[in-house]
């Protein structure tokens, strides 16, 4: 993959982990799971998030060496082909305790490869 796209890449996860914490904020889980329209837009950002880390490719452990991210991969899989088979709970407990943390390094990658391109 073209190092060029990697910027890209991690800004597509910036913006629809954002996005995510945007729709669910102030919600708990009873809130989530009745507003099939977060729910829905909830799951199709984490398919991207999914797809992004995915076009990344090797250079996803590079950039962000410490996150699970052939799980996040699978997960995207999950969400695609075995959508009738997620657990709302679980969808609400990656939203609030998983993306966090990978919304996070995901800004601090973006800043370092900023930092090294040229001018």
């Amino acid at each position: 993959m073209p190092s060029s796209r990697v910027p890209r890449r991690l800004q597509d996860i910036i913006d629809n982990a954002q996005a995510i914490f945007g729709y669910t904020e102030g919600m708990d889980l009873a809130a989530f799971e009745e507003d099939r329209k977060t729910y829905d837009a909830v799951e199709r950002c984490l398919e991207r998030i999914s797809e992004a880390v995915t076009k990344l490719g090797d250079m996803g452990g590079h950039v962000m060496p410490d996150q699970p991210l052939q799980k996040i991969k699978a997960f995207g899989n999950v969400l695609r082909h075995e959508y009738d088979a997620i657990r709302d709970d679980r969808l609400f407990e990656i939203v609030k305790i998983d993306l966090p943390g990978l919304h996070a390094p995901a800004r601090e990658a973006l800043r370092r490869w900023d930092l090294f391109k040229l001018p």
